[in-house]
């Protein structure tokens, strides 16, 4: 029988993951206080083996059955209960979850996002494309939220009537997990057409010159890119409000991962011919000093 694994050791292997995979969030999870940072590092991992499978050689039933695997275990996660003791990942979220207000059925979302992927799903309007990054980005959002917490009193401006607080922020934490999620699309849209992966939407592609049913590139594919990142701008400016609800340390490591994403996504706007040549990436200096800039509380 496989002895159980400490939670200790647990957190360990999840911020070892985190430290070694995690290229963009990594620079902001760090700058949070210990608890918060190993609960990050747990629910990155636990996003990080979702998309391992999706992204995986094995052949599409396995990865369906794989995913209903985690599935259920998000299921016993939710109920309070573990399903293997000598799992770090589902050890450390499982210790996460009883220390923080995180919303454990949410992860079904990026499951469901991952099941999408390899269906090889494709989408009609960009609202169609928007609902695919709540469910894998959206998703993650909520769930930092409940290790971040909100700085009391929460105000927020966007309520509506009848909904809570805590909801409206919840909306705000979506609204940036599309920003970011959009700018992903944009910055590996070559790498993901390779995969037979198209987020852009069909009436889009269409609308810019783009042939229906795949990705090759047209003479206008730069003004779809602008056009998109036109949309992810949108969203960020609406989801980065989430900033000023936050405590500092939480404030520092959402602007941290927020502002890496939205220079990215500057980079695109100036040259949208860039991500049609291939990924665009920042150097590690250029995200360290979006790093340092996020402490000082200035807002991507």
């Amino acid at each position: 029988m496989t002895a159980a694994m400490t939670t200790e050791s647990a957190y360990q292997r999840c911020e070892q993951i985190t430290w070694s995979e995690a290229r963009n969030f990594a620079y902001g999870i760090r700058l949070l206080p210990p608890a918060k940072r190993r609960a990050m590092a747990a629910l990155y991992a636990i996003a990080r083996r979702i998309d391992d499978v999706g992204d995986g050689d094995w052949p599409d039933d396995r990865k369906l059955a794989a995913l209903e695997e985690l599935h259920q275990a998000i299921d016993s996660l939710a109920s309070g209960k573990l399903s293997d003791p000598s799992d770090p990942v589902l050890v450390a979220l499982h210790h996460a979850a009883s220390e923080h207000p995180i919303p454990v059925p949410v992860l079904h979302e990026i499951v469901q996002g991952c099941e999408l992927d390899v269906r090889a799903v494709t989408y009609e309007t960009m609202d169609d494309t928007v609902r695919y990054c709540r469910l894998v980005a959206g998703s993650v959002g909520r769930l930092s939220l409940g290790v971040f917490g909100a700085k009391p009193p929460v105000v927020v401006a966007s309520a509506s009537a009848g909904q809570s607080q805590q909801e409206s922020l919840e909306v705000l934490a979506d609204d940036l997990g599309v920003g970011l999620q959009l700018t992903n699309m944009l910055r590996d849209i070559v790498e993901d057409s390779t995969m037979g992966r198209i987020y852009l939407p069909a009436s889009e592609r269409e609308r810019f010159g783009i042939k229906p049913g795949g990705w090759e590139p047209s003479d206008n594919s730069a003004e779809l890119v602008q056009y998109v990142a036109g949309q992810a701008v949108m969203w960020f400016e609406r989801g980065l409000v989430l900033l000023d609800h936050l405590d500092y340390r939480s404030r520092a490591c959402t602007a941290a991962m927020a502002g890496i994403y939205r220079t990215l996504l500057s980079r695109i706007l100036a040259d949208p011919q860039a991500p049609l040549r291939g990924r665009v990436s920042l150097p590690a200096s250029r995200k360290l000093l979006v790093a340092a800039r996020s402490l000082s509380g200035l807002r991507p």
